[in-house]
């Protein structure tokens, strides 16, 4: 999979080649996006392209051969959600003592790391940084360069201050990807020491003609329903279980119908006992609150006149009554009060609780 494999954003990989054409590639790179737009596929790439044997050059600048040994064992990491998941399960088979000294990460080539958010709060803690500190200044054991992806940026506030560390005084054989859909979150510090590079969502036209081609099984207004929901990621359209949005879906506009006016809520009781303890169960709230944030998106956009952005459209006319019945307060205070709900779960709320005391704190007479 050469670089000219990449979908999109032609810019900034053209961008990227010119500086690994000239031998300085930046020690930090921002690398930020929409979810889905490829930021993991083109670091891993570069992350290919510093350290391939072969070096093979097209169009006049460099790519990688993707066979190579460097090449191949990089590439195992490509699959980051099934290696993320093999760390994980090692970690849960160990002792409890060691367990908690034991961060994730995955390493599948001995010069190039990745660092995932380390669950159960899903954020990327000091320890995880400290291994990097140790590592970076030792110089490659098989390649021409260290590479160290942070996959989601989401930083501890300890963590964001050591990584400041190895951004001040970088070794000039190691570069650093931080990823991530939102680079105002990291801290002004970070920002100011690294380069910042922007993928853009594609056009919705593309993704659908995209989705054609990797996923003949959905139907023409299943594609489009996908390519939106996505946003113009490749990456997340290629992978959404659209089933499973659907039944999320479901079980939001249930969350959500107290606040249009149902007084029964043997419905809303029932959908949220469903919503248990353990892995399985945070999965399913973490896609259930993010299908609540693009609902009342979608509503936002139809109280604003905006109906072309709407990304729901199978239920727009469904949508489209219930922006009715509420105000432009409604919607700031049911963002508000998710973002709560959202930080609760990081504090290993009752699940079922929490979600009853949304759901019932947005009941109100319709405007």
């Amino acid at each position: 999979m050469p670089f000219s494999d990449f979908h999109g954003n032609a810019d900034v990989v053209r961008t990227v080649r010119e500086m690994l054409a000239r031998d300085h590639f930046p020690h930090a790179v921002i690398l930020s996006g929409p979810q889905g737009s490829g930021k993991f596929t083109l670091a891993q790439m570069v992350a290919k392209a510093m350290n391939c044997l072969e070096r093979p050059v097209s169009d006049g600048l460099p790519d990688f051969c993707g066979v190579c040994a460097n090449c191949t064992r990089i590439g195992q990491a490509d699959a980051l959600e099934e290696r993320f998941a093999e760390a994980v399960e090692v970690r849960e088979n160990l002792r409890d003592a060691d367990k908690r000294e034991t961060r994730i990460l995955v390493q599948t080539h001995p010069d190039v790391t990745i660092i995932p958010p380390d669950p159960p709060q899903m954020l990327v803690k000091v320890d995880q940084v400290r291994h990097v500190i140790r590592e970076i200044y030792y110089k490659p054991a098989e390649g021409k360069q260290r590479v160290y992806i942070f996959s989601e940026a989401d930083f501890m506030k300890e963590a964001a201050n050591s990584l400041l560390k190895i951004l001040e005084e970088p070794p000039d054989f190691a570069s650093i990807f931080l990823l991530t859909d939102n680079p105002s979150a990291l801290l002004p510090t970070i920002r100011s020491r690294c380069m910042h590079l922007r993928l853009s969502a594609l056009p919705l036209e593309d993704v659908e003609s995209y989705l054609g081609t990797v996923r003949p099984e959905l139907k023409p207004r299943e594609r489009a329903l996908v390519a939106r929901l996505c946003g113009g990621g490749l990456g997340r359209a290629s992978n959404l279980d659209l089933t499973q949005y659907l039944a999320a879906r479901q079980d939001a506009l249930t969350l959500l119908a107290p606040s249009m006016g149902e007084k029964d809520h043997s419905d809303l009781f029932r959908v949220t006992d469903a919503y248990r303890g353990g892995a399985e169960g945070k999965a399913k709230l973490d896609q259930t609150i993010r299908t609540l944030y693009a609902l009342l998106e979608d509503l936002l956009f139809l109280k604003s006149g905006t109906r072309e952005l709407v990304r729901n459209i199978d239920i727009e006319v469904q949508l489209g009554k219930m922006a009715e019945q509420v105000d432009f307060a409604w919607i700031v205070e049911a963002v508000r009060q998710l973002g709560e709900l959202e930080t609760g779960m990081r504090r290993n709320l009752l699940r079922t609780l929490a979600l009853d005391a949304f759901a019932t704190s947005l009941e109100r007479t319709p405007a």
